[in-house]
C-alpha cells in the first residue's frame, strides 16, 4: 500500500514537472524567445500565406522596430507616437488581437541612427513581472509592470547613448532584471530586484563603441551557472549574476561594435562583430571553467558574408547565419566548415527564428523569406506582410507573429 502510495506521488510530481516545463516552453518570454535561442517548438506554421490569410492583423499605437513578447494568451509590444512624443506599452489578446490595456511613458525625442528608432528595445516577463526599457539622451530608464498594467516601479541609469540611438533589450535571471549598458561613454552592466526595483549590483565598463547584444544563460563545463554578454570593450564575458563580478574574459575578440545577441550552440559560445561598412566577422570560443580555473580559447573564426545586425540561429549540429545583405549561411556549429552558403532576397536586420526544421525571417521591406534548416538548402517561400520591418518574429502556442513598423499580424493555428 505505501508503495503504491509512493509510486502514485512519484506519477503525479513527475506529470506535474512535464506540464510545467511544456507550458514555459510554451511562451516566447524576451527577445527571441526562450533564453534567446530564437527556436521554438510551435507545429503547423504554415510557410506560405498572405495578409488576408492572417488570424488577424491590428494597428499599433505608434510605429517601432521592437519585437513582441508572449505570455498566456497576452502580447506585449511596444511603439512611439512621435508627434505626441509618447511610449507606449501595449498588452494585446493573442486570439484575436484586441487591446488588453495600454501604458504610455513621455519620451524625449533625440537623434538616432537613420535604420533606427527610439523604440527598439524589446521587452521581457517572468508571467508576474513585466519590463520595458526606454532610452532618453542621457540615461535608460528600466519601468516595471503587472501583467495587469499597473506601474510597479522605474529606476534611471545615467549613460550616453551612441549616435546609433538605443537597442539594448533586458532579460530577467533568477528574480533579477539585467541590464548591459555598453554605450560609448559611461558604459555598465546592472541587475535590479525585479520585485522592488532596488538596484543590487552595477559595475563599471569600458568605454568602447556601443554595443547593443542581449545576454543569454550559460552553465559553464564546470556546472557554474552565469550569464554571457558581448561587447566589443570585453569580448565575450562570464558574469556572475548575483554579484556582477567576471568568472573569465576573452577581451580580445572583437575590434568592432558587437549588435548580434550571445547564442549558445552546443559546447561553444557564437558572437559577432561589424560595421555599415562591413569587415564582419564570427568567431566561436570554447568557454572557460570556473571551478578548475579553465581559460576560455578561440575555437573558429568566420569572415565570408557574416552577419552585424541580426542574430545567429543554433540547432543541433548546425549553425545558421542570416547576412543583412540577404546571404544566408548553414556551417557545422563545432567545426565553423560551410555546408551550404546562399543569397535570398531583400536586406535584413532582424533576426531569423527556427520553427519546425524552417528559417523565418522578415526583410526590411516587410517580406517574410522562408529557408529550409537543414544540411541541404532549400528556398521554400516568400511572403510579403505590407510594410517594412526591422523586428524578429515570436511564436507561441502554434502561432507566429509578425511585427512590421506600425502593426502586428498573427497568423497559425487559432
Amino acid at each position: 500500500m505505501i508503495k503504491n502510495k509512493l509510486k502514485t506521488k512519484l506519477v503525479i510530481l513527475t506529470v506535474g514537472f512535464f506540464l510545467v516545463a511544456n507550458a514555459i516552453a510554451q511562451e516566447w518570454p524576451r527577445f527571441r524567445g526562450l533564453n534567446g535561442t530564437g527556436v521554438s517548438a510551435a507545429k503547423g506554421i504554415p510557410s506560405k500565406f498572405a495578409v488576408s490569410d492572417a488570424n488577424w492583423r491590428v494597428e499599433l499605437k505608434g510605429e517601432g522596430h521592437s519585437s513582441p513578447i508572449l505570455w498566456g494568451d497576452k502580447i506585449f509590444v511596444t511603439s512611439l507616437d512621435s508627434k505626441e512624443s509618447l511610449f507606449y506599452l501595449q498588452c494585446l489578446n493573442a486570439k484575436d488581437g484586441s487591446e488588453l490595456w495600454r501604458a504610455s511613458n513621455e519620451q524625449k525625442m533625440h537623434r538616432t541612427h537613420r535604420y533606427n528608432l527610439l523604440v527598439s528595445s524589446s521587452p521581457v516577463t517572468d508571467g508576474k513581472h513585466l519590463i520595458v526599457v526606454t532610452s532618453q539622451k542621457d540615461a535608460h530608464c528600466v519601468i516595471a509592470y503587472d501583467l495587469t498594467g499597473k506601474k510597479l516601479w522605474e529606476q534611471n541609469f545615467p549613460t550616453i547613448i551612441s549616435n546609433h540611438g538605443s537597442g539594448v533589450s533586458p532579460i530577467i535571471y533568477n528574480g533579477k532584471v539585467i541590464l548591459a549598458g555598453d554605450e560609448d561613454n559611461q558604459s555598465f552592466l546592472a541587475a535590479i530586484n525585479v520585485k522592488t526595483g532596488k538596484v543590487l549590483w552595477k559595475v563599471n565598463r569600458i568605454n568602447a563603441k556601443a554595443a547593443f547584444s542581449t545576454p543569454c544563460e550559460f552553465t559553464d563545463p564546470s556546472g557554474t551557472k552565469g550569464l554571457i554578454f558581448n561587447s566589443m570593450g570585453h569580448g565575450i564575458t562570464f558574469v556572475n549574476p548575483s554579484t556582477g563580478k567576471t568568472y573569465w574574459e576573452q577581451s580580445d575578440v572583437f575590434d568592432k561594435r558587437s549588435v548580434s545577441s550571445s547564442v549558445v550552440a552546443g559546447e561553444l559560445l557564437i558572437g559577432t562583430c561589424g560595421s555599415g561598412g562591413g569587415g564582419n566577422y564570427l568567431v566561436a570560443l570554447k568557454p572557460g571553467s570556473v571551478a578548475d580555473g579553465g581559460k576560455p580559447s578561440l575555437a573558429y573564426k568566420l569572415r565570408r558574408s557574416i552577419p552585424y545586425v541580426p542574430t545567429s540561429v543554433a540547432r543541433g549540429d548546425l549553425l545558421f547565419l542570416w547576412g543583412d545583405a540577404g546571404v544566408v549561411t548553414c556551417v557545422k556549429a563545432q567545426t565553423g566548415d560551410i555546408e551550404w552558403q546562399e543569397r535570398v532576397e531583400g536586406r535584413f536586420f532582424g533576426s531569423p527564428v527556427w520553427v519546425e526544421d524552417r528559417l523565418f525571417c522578415i526583410s526590411t521591406s516587410g517580406k517574410v523569406v522562408v529557408v529550409a534548416a537543414s544540411k541541404k538548402f532549400k528556398m521554400i517561400e516568400v511572403n510579403e506582410l505590407g510594410e517594412a520591418s526591422n523586428a524578429t518574429p515570436a511564436l507561441a502556442k502554434n502561432r507566429i507573429y509578425f511585427r512590421t513598423l506600425g502593426h502586428l499580424v498573427s497568423f497559425g493555428n487559432n
